[in-house]
C-alpha cells in the first residue's frame, strides 16, 4: 500500500486560503455595494444606526455604514400625494392612494343629517412635511389619513342636509373638512400637512336619482322665477320713484307759481287800492278802459256806427278777415 507524499497537506491549506480570501472579498464588494445609496430629487432619506436616527442625507448619491449597521429610508418629502375616495386612478405609483374596487362602494356611500344616501367621492391632497415624525410618530401614517379623511367626511356630511351636500354647501364641507383633517393630523404629529380636500362628485344613489333630479328641476325653476321677479323690482321701483319725485316737483313748482300769482295779485290790488284812495274817479275810469279793452279784444270784428248813419251796409267788409272794425 502506497504512502501519501509528503506534499499533500500544503495543497489542502493553499485551497482554503485562496476560499476564505474569496468569501473576504464577496464581503468586501457586498459592504461598498451597501454603503452606497442614491436619494431621488423630490426626497429626502432618513438615516437610522441600529434603529436610532442619526441624520437626514439630501438628493443625489451618499454613504452609510455598510452590513446592516446604518439603513436609509427614502421619504419623498417634495412629492404632492393625494387619496382618492370612492373612485380609484388606474397605474397609480401610491399604493395609499386608492382602494379596491368593494372598498370604493364602501367610502361613497354616506347618510346626511335628515337621513337621505347620498355617494360622494372625493380627494385629499398632502405631503410630507417631516420626514422623521413621518417614520417615527405614527404607525403606517397613510393608512391612518385614509381613516381620519372617512371619518371626517362621514361627519361633515352627517351634520347637512342633502340639499346643502348637493348644491349650496359644497364649499362649506370642503372648508370644514381640511381644517378637521389638519387638526388630526398635527394632533397625532403625522409629519403630513394636508393641503386642498376636494369633492368630486355628489349624487343622490342612483334608485332615487329621477326623483332627485325633478325636485332639483323645480327648484332651479323657483330661482329662476325668483331672479326674473327680483330684476323686474329693481326695474319697476327706480322708474316709479322717478315718476313719484317728478310728480313732486312739478306739484311744487305749481305750488311756487300759485303762491307768487297770489302774492302779485295781492300787491296789484294794494297798489291799486292805494291809487284809488288818492284819485278815485280817475281810477274807476282807469280800471273802466282797461276792462272794456281786454273785453273787446276778445269779441272778433267789431263795427262802430254813428247815431246819424242812414245805411250801414257799405261799411260792412264781408268778405274780409281783419279784425278791425270801421269807425267814422
Amino acid at each position: 500500500m502506497a504512502r501519501p507524499s509528503p506534499s499533500s497537506p500544503p495543497q489542502i491549506d493553499i485551497s482554503i486560503g485562496k476560499l476564505i480570501a474569496g468569501l473576504f472579498g464577496l464581503l468586501l464588494i457586498w459592504g461598498l455595494v451597501s454603503s452606497i445609496y442614491s436619494v431621488p430629487v423630490d426626497s429626502v432619506a432618513i438615516v437610522t444606526r441600529f434603529g436610532k436616527h442619526v441624520r437626514d442625507a439630501d438628493r443625489g448619491f451618499n454613504f452609510k455604514l455598510p452590513l446592516g449597521i446604518e439603513e436609509a429610508t427614502i421619504v419623498p418629502t417634495r412629492r404632492q400625494m393625494k387619496m382618492e375616495f370612492g373612485f380609484g386612478t388606474e397605474r397609480s405609483t401610491n399604493r395609499y392612494q386608492t382602494s379596491d374596487a368593494r372598498e370604493q362602494q364602501v367610502e361613497q356611500n354616506m347618510v346626511t343629517g335628515d337621513l337621505n344616501a347620498v355617494l360622494v367621492q372625493w380627494v385629499v391632497q398632502y405631503n410630507i412635511r417631516d420626514a422623521v415624525d413621518y417614520l417615527f410618530n405614527v404607525n403606517e401614517p397613510e393608512e391612518t389619513l385614509r381613516a381620519a379623511s372617512e371619518a371626517v367626511m362621514r361627519s361633515v356630511i352627517g351634520d347637512r342636509t342633502v340639499d346643502e351636500v348637493i348644491t349650496v354647501g359644497k364649499d362649506e364641507i370642503e372648508r370644514e373638512a381640511l381644517e378637521k383633517l389638519r387638526a388630526i393630523a398635527d394632533a397625532y404629529e403625522m409629519g403630513l400637512v394636508i393641503d386642498l380636500v376636494q369633492l368630486r362628485y355628489v349624487t343622490p344613489p342612483l334608485e332615487v336619482q329621477p326623483s332627485f333630479n325633478d325636485v332639483n328641476k323645480a327648484q332651479q325653476e323657483r330661482e329662476q322665477k325668483i331672479n326674473v321677479a327680483q330684476r323686474e323690482y329693481e326695474t319697476a321701483v327706480p322708474r316709479m320713484k322717478g315718476t313719484a319725485q317728478k310728480l313732486v316737483s312739478e306739484a311744487q313748482g305749481y305750488q311756487s307759481k300759485r303762491v307768487n300769482e297770489a302774492q302779485g295779485d295781492v300787491a296789484k290790488f294794494t297798489a291799486l287800492l292805494a291809487e284809488y284812495q288818492r284819485s278815485p274817479e280817475i281810477t274807476k275810469r282807469r280800471i273802466y278802459l282797461e276792462t272794456l279793452g281786454e273785453v273787446l279784444s276778445g269779441l272778433g270784428k267789431k263795427v262802430i256806427l254813428d247815431e246819424s248813419g242812414a245805411n250801414a251796409l257799405p261799411l260792412l267788409q264781408l268778405g274780409g278777415t281783419s279784425n278791425q272794425g270801421a269807425s267814422k
